[in-house]
């Protein structure tokens, strides 16, 4: 047995620590679309000075 070996309860109390403090879910599809709509308006924004 070794030094460190947990019980049930310890176990439990361990995963639940780890479960609270896992970061989210990275969610790819709206980062991209985020960063489509920055691109888009940075392009408009430049487009309405060039015109002008």
């Amino acid at each position: 047995m070794g030094k460190y070996q947990l019980d049930s309860k310890g176990r439990q109390a361990v995963s639940k620590y780890h479960e609270k403090r896992k970061p989210d879910q990275f969610d790819k599809q709206k980062h991209l679309e985020k960063l489509r709509t920055a691109y888009l308006e940075k392009k408009r924004k430049q487009a309405d000075e060039t015109s002008e």
